[in-house]
């Protein structure tokens, strides 16, 4: 019977909205299709951080419409909110609604609303409700529920779009993200918290709490048996924040804290609030108290201006700290910031070159931490393709395993990007035996 399907461009937190997509459908009585072609109603959920993530979007349309044609699609997220006459001329899309609407598209949908030129999509900035709606399921992995809880950023960073499609920095009252921990915690054994700019959470609420603070009630009150931290800006992971993670058993050893660049002054002209020292204390203290945790950091290449000596003192900075993976991102002009105005772009290839040699510096570094732990025991979550270990690394199991189990797993050996469990029969290079 068709059915809608919901996809998800882009970060933890627009995959939550994702997951509540599909929930707020559900709810509406619409049946969920098994894929896209089998689907008479296709939401594309869409992320803007970069061109390429506007071109994907634009060639899955284009590819929909072309494979079937009766569907009718709805365009959503943040690209819609930041151009939505753009993506409603693409043939097949019948409607586009912003984020600040987003929790209306099962109403929309029942509604049989479509797109006509005279809408516009509401201004997100005079939004101040919370944007997601509650997460039921682990909609996105089946295994590994990941709660937005922080929506918006009120930072300015000269190159990013977000804050203008998302808005001001807004959190979920802390009693209803207990609740939806303690709904999920009875059916799931590790949570993610995410958000746009989770180190905020509670800066806009009542009563100065912080994210510190909502953890601990998290542990005090719900039996959740892992909590995992998304994205956290670099001062956000306060000392009381650090050592918390690292004294309780129950949080995830994963410090993830974008950089962006280890150039000073890179930093400055993309009005960052942090030098790389300020940046290393907080990588080297995380390190101190949890000497095996995951560190992993967001960077970007080939910012405006950026020349080869700021990127070569980048390039060293990362080199120097205890990274096991990056994230690296090629720097992409987004419409309406004030870094796609300035004069000085860097050439496109150099851009990509620059890209090139720190994934190869993260793949060195991701492959060193790996073999460190070699013989080492790793509690995993069983996911439905293997595990994922406390310290964010992929584990091939020796045997089948049901999924959503925390365990303790012996480690025996390398797989191209992750560890294999003790008597795992892999054939694999040389290298990696």
């Amino acid at each position: 019977m068709p059915g809608y399907f919901v996809k998800t461009f882009g970060c933890r937190a627009s995959q939550a909205d994702g997951a509540a997509l599909e929930a707020g459908l559900a709810s509406h009585g619409l049946a969920a299709a098994g894929n896209v072609f089998d689907a008479d109603l296709v939401v594309l959920n869409t992320c803007t951080v970069t061109a390429t993530a506007d071109d994907e979007l634009r060639q899955t349309v284009r590819r929909i419409h072309r494979t079937q044609p009766d569907a009718r699609i709805v365009v959503t997220g943040c690209y819609a909110q930041r151009a939505p006459e753009e993506i409603a001329a693409l043939p097949g899309v019948s409607l586009v609604v912003g984020n600040s609407h987003k929790n209306s598209i099962p109403d929309l949908v029942a509604e049989g609303a479509h797109y006509h030129g005279e809408i516009r999509i509401g201004d997100i900035f005079a939004q101040r409700d919370f944007l997601s709606a509650p997460v039921e399921d682990a909609l996105g992995d089946r295994t590994r529920p990941n709660l937005k809880i922080q929506d918006g950023c009120n930072n300015r960073c000269s190159f990013c779009i977000i804050p203008y499609v998302r808005g001001r920095s807004r959190s979920a009252q802390p009693d209803s993200v207990i609740d939806q921990v303690r709904h999920l915690a009875s059916k799931y054994r590790e949570v993610v918290l995410s958000g746009i700019n989770l180190g905020r959470w509670g800066r806009d609420l009542e009563g100065g709490s912080r994210l510190v603070d909502l953890v601990r009630r998290l542990l005090d009150e719900t039996h959740v048996e892992r909590l995992r931290l998304s994205s956290v800006e670099p001062m956000d992971w306060s000392d009381a924040l650090l050592e918390l993670v690292a004294t309780s058993p129950r949080i995830a050893k994963h410090v993830h804290a974008p950089l962006q660049s280890g150039s000073d002054r890179v930093l400055r002209r993309m009005h960052r609030k942090y030098r790389p020292r300020h940046y290393a204390d907080r990588i080297l203290k995380a390190r101190t108290l949890m000497p095996d945790c995951a560190v992993g950091a967001d960077v970007m290449t080939g910012f405006p201006g950026e020349t080869a000596q700021e990127f070569e003192e980048s390039r060293a900075f990362i080199e120097s700290l205890p990274f096991t993976y990056l994230h690296v991102f090629t720097y992409s002009a987004r419409p309406g910031t004030p870094a796609a105005d300035v004069a000085d772009q860097v050439p496109i290839e150099i851009r990509k070159h620059r890209t090139h040699m720190l994934r190869d510096l993260a793949h060195r570094k991701n492959l060193e931490f790996r073999k460190s732990m070699l013989g080492r025991t790793l509690s995993v979550v069983t996911i439905e393709e293997g595990a994922l270990s406390d310290n964010y690394l992929k584990v091939a199991l020796a045997r089948p395993r049901e999924a959503n189990r925390i365990e303790n797993i012996l480690i025996g050996g390398l797989t191209p990007d992750g560890l294999c469990e003790s008597g795992t029969p892999l054939h694999l290079p040389p290298i990696l035996q």
